[in-house]
This record gives C-alpha cells, structure tokens and sequence, in this order.
C-alpha cells in the first residue's frame, strides 16, 4: 500500500511538474494509472485532494489556475519549486538540525523534516548530519495547547482571531477580538502578542487560558504591526522580572515553590508558614492571587490592598 501511494504520488508530480500549461483532474484520471482504476468519481476526487495535500505538504508548490471556460486546472512551474544555490557551514547545518529537532513533537515535525531533506539536495554538506545529536539534553518546546495550531497559521496569514479567555482573576472567561502578531515561549509557558481590538491595545494572551476553539475571522488587521513583538520582555514586566523594588509575603510551607525560587530571602515562622521577600515589579498581584489560600501579602500596603481587590473579584464571579 505505501509503495503504491508513493509511486501515485510521484506520477502525479512528474505530470504537474512536465506540463506547460494547466492539467484538470479529467487529463490527470487519464494520465495516471492508479486514477483510472478508482471506483467512481468521488473515491477519486477524494484520492486526488489527499494527494495534492500531501504534495503540499512535502513542498511542492502547486498552482490552481482558472480558463475562460471556468475549468479548474493544476501545475507545479519548475521556477517555483527550484532552491537558489545555498551554502551552509557545519554550524549553519547544525543549528537547523537543532530547530528541527525541537520541533518533532508537533505538527511542525513534518515542514522540518521536508526543509531538511530540501536543503540537502541543494547542498547541504555531505559530511554534515543535521540530526546529530550534540550533547546529553534532548531539545524540545512543550507544545500542549489545542489553540497553538491555529493561532500559529493566524500569526503567519495575517487573519484575526476570536477566542474566549480567562484571566488569572476571573471566574468566567470572557470572548476577545484579537489581532495575532507572534508566539513565543516563555518559562514553559506559550504566549500570543497581539493586537486587541475590544480594548484598543497591544495584550499578551497566556495560550493555558484559552477555552474553547479558536475561529478565524475575514478582514484585514486594524493596527499596525510592530517592527519588532517584544512577547518575552512584556510578559517578564507583568510577572515581575523588571522588578526595582521588594515585598514581603508569608507562605504556606510545601507550597509555592515558584515564589520560593525567586525569594531573595526565607525565614520560618513556624505553623505551617514562612516568610518570603521577592522582587517587586508590575503584574505581581496578578501572580500572587494564583497562589489563593497560600500566600498573604504583608507589604507593601499598595500590593496587599491589589491583591485583595483581585481575590474579591474572583469571588464576586
């Protein structure tokens, strides 16, 4: 079965690449052997829409063009699908073999390893192995959100989003209008920068807090991008890494183990509490009321008092 799909796969191909002009699926039943044999008309339409996909998806640049008479036809030009002459040095080839390393886990491992196998007919260093392995740690970027996907085809086609979200103080997710500009990581956790329409300014979305699907809407974007989407560095000001100042919590012990990491310094108090002081910067309050139960805020008064404003909040719904 696989060296009949693959052999299918390559006349189809080889008549889309030869062809001067555009071939319809009539004159590509007729050409290719494993068309003629399909049961009916929908059992190859269906076979032929699976194979232009999976061409596709192996890098194949497939035109559809449309006659005068309206008939739908296909080709794959040969100056669209021909690499200019690259070069690449054994660094150069072990970096892209550690992106596409990275990536083996998600729906991105496929165009990795197409680029790859593409790169090496264009030159890519015999004497180089892209898949290497260089060290002990295996590299990868945990990609768990169902929203990832489509949000990373919006980023690339320019498209707007909609999608219902939680924020870390509310009880209910709420829906938002949002313009997508870049995804990055970020301590383990994937984040959207991007343009919110509702409130008419540039919001990070943490990808965990997205419920439901995401859905594509029509239209161009409204606000203009940015030459440069500093995702890390405003996420790292929300959650305090800009921090200029400190504040002094108490913690439950055996619990908030990522506040203690940060602690600049620890005492016990005794009765199942400690005292932390942390760096303070903007978005604390927001990190902190995550902890619920577990933590009180002893001062600053400015934290403490947000902090408080945040948890009735949540428990007003």
């Amino acid at each position: 079965m696989a060296i009949a799909k693959a052999e299918r796969l390559m006349n189809l191909a080889l008549c889309l690449l030869g062809t001067r002009r555009p071939l319809s699926k009539r004159e590509l039943r007729e050409s290719i052997e494993a068309y003629l044999e399909a049961g009916s008309d929908d059992s190859f339409n269906r076979m032929f829409e699976r194979d232009k996909d999976d061409l596709r998806e192996l890098g194949l640049v497939i035109e559809t063009v449309e006659n005068l008479d309206g008939e739908v036809g296909y080709l794959a030009r040969r100056d669209s699908n021909r690499l200019p002459p690259i070069t690449l040095d054994a660094e150069e080839a072990a970096a892209l073999g550690l992106a596409a390393k990275v990536w083996q886990q998600v729906r991105l491992a496929g165009a990795a390893s197409g680029a790859l196998q593409k790169l090496r007919a264009a030159g890519l260093p015999e004497d180089v192995d892209p898949y290497e392995v260089h060290g002990a740690l295996e590299p990868r970027i945990p990609v768990h959100e169902a929203a990832f996907e489509p949000l990373m085809l919006a980023c690339r086609d320019r498209r707007p989003v909609v999608f219902d979200y939680r924020k870390a103080t509310a009880a209910r997710p709420e829906q938002r209008h949002v313009e997508p500009w870049a995804l990055e990581c970020w301590r383990g956790h994937w984040y959207l920068a991007g343009w919110d329409r509702d409130r008419g300014a540039e919001r990070v979305f943490r990808l965990s807090r997205i419920t439901g699907k995401v859905r594509s809407r029509s239209g161009r974007f409204t606000a203009e991008i940015p030459d440069v989407v500093t995702v890390r560095e405003t996420v790292a000001s929300w959650a305090g890494e800009t921090a200029d100042r400190s504040a002094l919590i108490r913690l439950r012990t055996e619990a908030g183990y990522p506040l203690r990491a940060k602690a600049t310094a620890v005492r016990e108090l005794g009765d199942g509490w400690d005292e932390l002081e942390i760096p303070y910067g903007h978005g604390l309050d927001a990190w902190l009321v995550e902890f619920g139960p577990d933590v009180v805020v002893l001062e600053p008064a400015e934290l403490r008092a947000d902090v408080v404003d945040r948890l009735r909040a949540v428990a007003k719904g």
